[in-house]
This record gives structure tokens, sequence and C-alpha cells, in this order.
């Protein structure tokens, strides 16, 4: 359906401009950094290809980055653990076979689900204890025990949700990020699909296009994991851009912002998940002038 009848077709010769759409100049400058953000996360990572962390830059954040896994290659920021999580941490990453990894896998999820930035650059630390484990031992205690616990936060998604919305999108950005790390015969992990595809159709859900964090939590994540999931599942991918859709068209109760950024992910798709100069100069240019 969205290949015959999606934006492409339905955009054709309407063409607006982001000034006729949102004449208030205020309002497009308050916009631009949303949008920005959602951008700088299509692109690739400097350093990473196929999901595989080559050389990945430090993002900063008020964790700080403090400890390094292989000296000169990777960093994490762990300054906002306590003293013995601290170390924890760095002996997961050096020595992972001194540690109780279960443990470690419990606390990583416990900050991500606290703290938004650390859920998004978490899938990295965890990635590379998966490496350092396989390396050492040949064995999968830490995926394991990840996987678990990310399944138990998966099925009680709905009651962290009304819990804390704050917690329910560090915890969609949590999945997405370890989705994004994680592979396996450099493939994603097919388990991870479903449950991710599960937490963006929420997102999509006519009650949580009403919230502003979570229609920004669902147009990151599609820029970020958004083509690995249409290769994975391509029908699935389909039907939740026909919810997209419907919900673009449908505003009652969505802000002009939401609005805006579901009209950028619609148009992103359908341009084969990249940003072209067109629209770059569309969403970014004419707001940052």
């Amino acid at each position: 359906m969205y290949r015959t009848e999606g934006p492409l077709v339905f955009y054709k010769g309407l063409n607006p401009t982001l000034i006729a759409i949102f004449p208030y100049a205020g309002f497009q400058f308050s916009i631009y950094s949303s949008l920005k953000r959602a951008y700088e996360w299509a692109l690739p990572a400097e350093g990473k290809k196929n999901g595989v962390v080559l050389s990945p830059t430090p993002v900063k954040s008020s964790c700080g980055w403090t400890v390094m896994g292989d000296p000169g290659k990777e960093e994490y920021k762990i300054q906002c653990f306590d003293a013995e999580t601290q170390q924890l941490l760095k002996t997961a990453l050096k020595d992972p076979g001194a540690v109780d990894l279960e443990k470690v896998a419990n606390v990583i999820v416990d900050h991500s689900l606290q703290d938004s930035v650390f859920s998004k650059e978490a899938g990295r630390m965890c990635h590379a204890i998966i490496q350092a484990e396989s390396k050492q031992a040949g064995q999968s205690v830490f995926r394991r025990g990840l996987l678990n616990r990310l399944q138990q936060e998966y099925q009680t998604r709905e009651q962290l949700r009304a819990r804390s919305l704050q917690g329910w999108v560090c915890y969609v950005t949590f999945i997405c990020n370890i989705f994004d790390y994680l592979r396996v015969n450099n493939m994603p992990m097919m388990a991870l699909v479903n449950p991710v595809y599960d937490c963006l159709f929420r997102l999509a859900q006519p009650d949580s296009l009403s919230k502003e964090e979570e229609v920004d939590c669902l147009v990151l994540q599609l820029h970020r994991v958004g083509e690995q999931l249409e290769k994975m599942n391509g029908q699935r991918m389909d039907e939740l851009f026909v919810l997209i859709r419907d919900g673009f068209l449908l505003p009652a109760g969505l802000s002009s912002l939401a609005q805006l950024l579901l009209l950028e992910i619609i148009e992103f798709r359908a341009a084969g998940w990249k940003t072209t100069p067109a629209a770059h100069k569309y969403y970014y240019s004419e707001v940052s002038d």
C-alpha cells in the first residue's frame, strides 16, 4: 500500500514551503534543534560501518568520558555512577570474566531507563562487553542477561509508560540502540526485530502522537534503525507508516512540531532513508536562515 499510495503520491504537486505552513519565525527557530538532531542521527556515525564500531567519537554529556576499553580506541562515560559501579563497569570492559556479567547488564539497563543521554550511547558499551567476553571465554553470559532484562521490560512496557513517560522513551531509545549495535553473523538480531517494531507502533498510536516527547523519539529511532528494520521486515514498516501517515493527516490534538516531524520522516523514508538536498534545504536551511 505504501509504495503505491504513499507520501510520494499523496504529496505530488503539494510542495508547500516551510514558511507557508509555519509562518511564525520564532516557532521556526524553535523546531530547528529537533529537526537538526533527527538529521544528524540519520548520518552514519564516525567510525561506524554496518553497525560495527571502528573508532567512535565521544559525545559529551553530563556523565563525562572517563574509562577506556581498549586503550586509544573506546571511551565510555561512567562518572554518573558511584565508585563501586564505575569499577564494576571498568572491569567488565577489560576483564569480563572477573565480574558478575548479569549484574552488569542490570546496572546498564537500570541506568538507561533513567538517563536519556546514557540510553542513546549504552549500546556501544554493551557491544564492547559482548565482544570482550566472546574473545576471552567464547561465552555470551552478558548478552543473555541483557536480552532477558530487555524482554522483562518489554513485557511490562505499558505499565512503564503509564508510570514514567521519560522512562518509556528511554527504554525505546535503549532497545533501538542495542538493535543498532548488536550483530549475529554481521546481521541485526532477529530476536529484537518484532519488539523494536512493537515499541515504534506504540509510539505511532494517537495518544502517543499527542505527546511531543514520543513523536520526537519515534522520528529519531526511525532515522537510526528504520532502514535496517525495513530490510528485516518490510511489511511491518509499511504498516507502521500507514499509522504515521494517518496520524499526520488527522491532526486532532497534534502539535505543529509533531506534524512537521512526521512529515519529515515520511519524506525521509520515501527518499530511500536518505535526506535529499532538497529536503535538507526545505527542513533546515530556511529555518537556520
